[in-house]
Order: C-alpha cells, then sequence, then structure tokens
C-alpha cells in the first residue's frame, strides 16, 4: 500500500491541490479589469495580427477553462470567461493560446513533434489501460510479463506525450507575456497578475507529467519484480 501511496494517489493530490489553486488565480484576476479594456477575443485578435498571423480564427468554446489552439482548423478556442472578459484572466488567457498559433506558424520544433505525437497515443492511450491490466492479471490470473512490456511500452508514449508538451506550453506563456509587455497591453502590476495566472496553468501540466512519470515507474517495478519471481 505504501509504494502505491507514493507512485500513484500523491501525484492524484497534489494536481487536485495545483488544480484548485490555478481555479482560485483564475477567479481572483478575473475580477480585475484590463486597463487596456479589451476583450479575450480582441486580445487574441490583435496578437495574431501583430504576429503577422491572418489566417487563424478566434471562436468561442464551450466549458470552463477550455481554451486551446487547434492547428488542424487554425483556430484559437476560448472559453466564454475568456472571450467576452476583459480581465487580466481573460487576456492571459488568450495571449497564451495565440503563442500556440505562433508556435505553430513558425514551425516551434515541439510542438511539431508533439502535433505528430498525437494520433499515437490516442490510439496507445486506449489500447494501453487494458494491456496492463492484463499484464498484472486481472483478466489472467497471475498475469503475463510480455502484455505487461507491451502494455508499458504503450503508455511510455503518453508519459513522452506529456513531457514534450511541458516546453511547447512554457514557450506559449513566454511568447504571451513577452507580447503583452512589449505592446504594453498590460502594465507591471497587471504584467505581474498575468504571469502568475499563467504560472499556475503552466504548473497543471508538470504534474501531469509528474502523474504520469510515477504509473509508468509504478508498472516497471511491478514487471521487474515479476521478472526476477
Amino acid at each position: 500500500m505504501g509504494t502505491y501511496l507514493l507512485f500513484l494517489i500523491l501525484p492524484m493530490l497534489l494536481g487536485f491541490v495545483v488544480s484548485s489553486r490555478l481555479k482560485s488565480k483564475f477567479h481572483e484576476y478575473a475580477q480585475i479589469p484590463l486597463d487596456a479594456g479589451l476583450s479575450g477575443k480582441e486580445v487574441a485578435e490583435r496578437m495574431l495580427r501583430e504576429n503577422g498571423i491572418y489566417d487563424v480564427q478566434v471562436v468561442a468554446a464551450d466549458g470552463f477553462l477550455s481554451d486551446h489552439y487547434n492547428p488542424a482548423t487554425k483556430t484559437v478556442n476560448l472559453s466564454p470567461d475568456v472571450y467576452s472578459g476583459r480581465s487580466i484572466s481573460s487576456a492571459a488567457v488568450a495571449a497564451h493560446e495565440c503563442g500556440h498559433a505562433v508556435q505553430h506558424a513558425t514551425a516551434y520544433t515541439m510542438l511539431q513533434l508533439r502535433s505528430k505525437l498525437v494520433p499515437i497515443v490516442q490510439v496507445s492511450t486506449t489500447l494501453a489501460q487494458w494491456v496492463l491490466l492484463a499484464g498484472i492479471g486481472l483478466f489472467f490470473g497471475r498475469g503475463n510479463q510480455t502484455l505487461l512490456l507491451i502494455g508499458i511500452v504503450l503508455f511510455a508514449t503518453s508519459t513522452l506525450f506529456s513531457l514534450i508538451t511541458l516546453p511547447v506550453e512554457y514557450d506559449a506563456s513566454n511568447r504571451a507575456l513577452k507580447w503583452m509587455e512589449a505592446t504594453h497591453l498590460t502594465g507591471r502590476n497587471e504584467h505581474d497578475k498575468a504571469a502568475d495566472a499563467l504560472k499556475w496553468a503552466a504548473r497543471t501540466y508538470v504534474v501531469a507529467a509528474i502523474a504520469s512519470l510515477a504509473n509508468l515507474a509504478y508498472y516497471v517495478m511491478i514487471f521487474l519484480n515479476r521478472r526476477d519471481d
């Protein structure tokens, strides 16, 4: 039980804490109007335009903090609070998502690599859980080492994806913050708050990567222990 707690439950608790903190920060800075008075949609359109990007649309998306950039459709999708909001939070999130659009337009290597992994991860993630369970022994009693190893390899692709996501997200935030500062969209006090909001958003990806690594290590440990039996 102690090993299970270390590898699986602790990352889950850490993820809950960081996610709660992110939501708290978003709500806090959503109450502070942006001095420039622009909505998230307007911030996004301005950043795209000033980076020479004219083939990306800014559209509204459903859900809370569901904001994302879709390279396949070339759309910056903003949640309702960000799309219409005129706060520090909405400006920071909108600029961050446009940071991904700038990455795409400039062929940022890590984004290209992550995009290539998407279809592989979609398949491997679905298969990994079932193959791992079969390998551990849920379906075959004592388990099967070959299936367990295959499951570990499949799971490792999602872990790799989580690790590659980190520089992609941090780079997008850095691009957003540099642009907001260079264009004087945010004053010093506003800029610090925008940076704080994006910092906590990035930490959710750090926790996801830690959790994935912990899970991978746990399965590897099971494989090695059974090999020695």
